[in-house]
């Protein structure tokens, strides 16, 4: 198991304090087990990441995206972050930041779709 470096945590808690406003909407929405009793934390420490929301339970993990992830450079390192997520045995779940706040129950929706498809038994 990881052991997460103090100022990855600090960064983790600052990044809580600053959140976009599309976070903080969806945070409402996914804080204390509201989406079908799912378990989500925000700005949690990955590896060498940090992940806008994670469900631990079913590894989960959903990054928000807003505008300045159409720069190519940030897509770069949105792969290379989605990557290492993957690499760790987690399905990520890219959601734009507009679809957050104009479309909150089509986002949450999607949300309990990879989580119902994560949580299906697995076939033999």
């Amino acid at each position: 198991m990881d052991v997460t470096p103090e100022y990855k945590i600090r960064l983790a808690r600052e990044l809580r304090q600053r959140q976009t406003e599309s976070e903080t909407r969806l945070w409402a929405s996914l804080r204390g087990h509201r989406l079908a009793d799912l378990h989500f934390r925000r700005q949690r420490p990955i590896g060498r990441f940090i992940a806008d929301f994670c469900c631990e339970a079913i590894k989960l993990v959903v990054e928000v995206d807003g505008g300045y992830h159409d720069d190519p450079r940030q897509q770069i390192l949105d792969r290379e972050r989605e990557a290492h997520f993957i690499g760790r045995g987690y399905t990520v779940l890219r959601l734009p930041a507009q679809d957050v706040l104009h479309d909150e129950p089509g986002v949450l929706h999607r949300i309990l779709q990879a989580a119902q498809t994560l949580n299906a038994p697995k076939q033999q």
